[in-house]
């Protein structure tokens, strides 16, 4: 089983007690999301959302891809890297990425569900 696949039946178990239609899967195989990419921070200041994800040095923006599903008032948000950082860094590293609200179709507001799994830093 994939980390994504791992980390949907998770949400679908844990949502299972209080949900009597369970959700559907947000981000099907065929889109640009192939696995959830692991976030060490997530922090939603302003107008921005920024999550610290891994880097060998040469992580960018570019290399993510997002995904938002809204039901209702609900809005859901995965993010997914498209590429791989090719760099060769002999410590253990990670980037701040800052997305705007508006870049993700986001109100200041909206309520955001993220569905990426959270992991400890373990570097330096």
């Amino acid at each position: 089983m994939t980390r994504r696949g791992l980390m949907l039946a998770s949400v679908l178990i844990l949502l299972s007690g209080c949900a009597t239609v369970p959700p559907p899967i947000l981000a099907p195989s065929s889109a640009p999301l192939a696995e959830l990419e692991p976030l060490y921070s997530a922090t939603a200041r302003g107008r921005e959302l920024t999550i610290r994800v891994a880097s060998n040095g040469c992580t960018t923006k570019a290399d993510f891809a997002f995904y938002v599903e809204r039901q209702g008032e609900a809005v859901t948000l995965a993010f997914g890297r498209k590429r791989v950082d090719p760099c060769r860094s002999l410590v253990a590293g990670h980037v701040d990425l800052s997305f705007s609200y508006e870049e993700l179709g986001l109100k200041p507001r909206d309520p955001v569900f993220l569905l990426n799994p959270l992991v400890a830093w373990r570097g330096l």
